[in-house]
């Protein structure tokens, strides 16, 4: 059975990884992308545009589940050696979060929703994913 799940990374970092066909997340760590399996679907949600921006952008920017290859790790180059997991990217459209945060579970209610982004990658439900899939036009 197949999990879902949202990772954060900014809006360029996630158009350079379809560009590539993969995901990366964490700053490259290996241990999040293991927690994920073949089959899983995975939505991204970019808080800025470029990392280090301070104007938010506060919207989910790519889906797409991932591929059965195990994570593997590539020279970037400066000693940057980040690991990454194969993944099919959907022909999506960004959408921001804003219209959806009463109606996400993970978020509905919550004066603080953006808390679990800072783990840069979680566990959401069916229905969240769902409910973030149709906005992007699934």
């Amino acid at each position: 059975m197949s999990r879902n799940w949202i990772a954060v990374a900014s809006a360029d970092h996630v158009r350079t990884g379809r560009s590539g066909g993969f995901m990366q997340v964490c700053h490259g760590k290996a241990a999040p992308l293991k927690r994920i399996s073949p089959g899983d679907l995975v939505a991204y949600y970019s808080p800025v545009e470029t990392l280090g921006d301070k104007a938010r952008l506060q919207a989910f920017t790519g889906c797409g589940r991932v591929k059965p290859r195990e994570p593997y790790q590539v020279d970037m180059g400066n000693g940057f050696k980040p690991f990454r997991r194969d993944l099919c990217w959907f022909d999506t459209r960004e959408v921001s979060i804003q219209p959806l945060l009463d109606r996400l579970e993970f978020s509905a209610g919550k004066e603080n929703w953006g808390y679990p982004f800072r783990f840069g990658l979680f566990e959401v439900s069916e229905q969240d994913m769902h409910q973030i899939c149709v906005a992007m036009g699934l």
